[in-house]
């Protein structure tokens, strides 16, 4: 897995937006598998990189491919929205890099449940440490609940559908592996492949899963509490893979940039969002979601 399979996505244009070349501390709040944070350290040698998880295996994993950085690299397995509250001399920080995707390592693991593509248990927590699993709230929720975030966290369209029929059939038997709420996705969307079009399972898969990890929870709060943290030139850059995500780090930005009282805090550095070419999406066909946005503290 690490030695092959694991492409971070829009590398080259992570480098320059975070401005790596200069001296001091970067944090890498999502860090993966560390494909970032080994380029940081391999191109800056005057670089610290401070990476956070919330998953442990990954952590692990990580750990191991950095090694040989293992004087400039502190982990921490930890959500990265305590980082502002995180001990440390904030003046030495120069970049902040939020990947919000899965990761490679994630979606390549069944036995984590994230892919509607492999059989595996309707797990999808991130944090084993996570009570919360998808097979939970597909038993647990009610049909409105249900049907809420199928609607806002994956914009299904047979939403209310979806949730009606996933309450009758918990009646009958419990729903335990992934390929069986594939079927049901398909047979409620009466789903045929066709060009360009997305599965609709995914759309289902990405709004569990959004469930169980609270992902979208509290990430307005995490930019605005870090943007006042860091010092003037720091860079914060933030790469979305749905449209969820991508716009509350649209909306924080321009707010920082544009308060409604008192001075604006943050330069935008990206007018529009920046996405991959159609070589990156050819060579990892899993960058074509991602959106990139880059700010500079003023």
């Amino acid at each position: 897995m690490i030695g092959g399979s694991h492409i971070p996505v829009l590398l080259e244009e992570v480098m320059e937006y975070l401005d790596i070349g200069r001296k001091g501390v970067y944090f890498d709040c999502t860090i993966g598998l560390g494909g970032h944070a080994l380029e940081i350290l391999k191109r800056n040698q005057k670089s610290k990189v401070i990476g956070f998880d919330i998953d442990e295996q990954a952590l692990l994993q990580t750990r191991d491919r950095l090694q040989a950085f293992a004087d400039r690299v502190n982990l921490f397995h930890s959500d990265f929205r305590h980082l502002p509250n995180l001990d440390t001399d904030f003046s030495d920080v120069k970049g902040i890099l939020l990947d919000l995707g899965l990761s490679s390592f994630q979606l390549d693991s069944p036995e984590r449940g994230f892919s509607f593509n492999s059989e595996g248990p309707l797990d999808m927590r991130m944090d084993l440490r996570n009570k919360i699993t998808a097979s939970k709230i597909l038993h647990k929720y009610s049909e409105r609940r249900l049907a809420e975030i199928f609607r806002d966290y994956g914009e299904l369209r047979q939403a209310k559908v979806l949730a009606r029929e996933i309450v009758s059939r918990r009646k009958i038997k419990k729903l335990e592996k992934t390929t069986e709420l594939r079927r049901i996705v398909e047979e409620v969307c009466r789903w045929r492949p066709q060009r360009g079009k997305i599965h609709p399972a995914a759309k289902v898969f990405q709004a569990i899963r959004i469930e169980v990890n609270q992902e979208l929870h509290g990430l307005a709060d995490f930019l605005e509490n870090i943007a006042k943290k860091i010092s003037a030139g720091a860079r914060i850059i933030a790469i979305s893979f749905h449209s969820l995500e991508d716009r509350i780090v649209k909306q924080t930005f321009h707010r920082l940039a544009r308060p409604d009282n008192g001075n604006p805090i943050l330069k935008i550095l990206t007018k529009k969002p920046i996405t991959p070419t159609e070589k990156e999406i050819a060579a990892n066909s899993r960058a074509r979601s991602a959106k990139l946005r880059a700010g500079e503290r003023l």
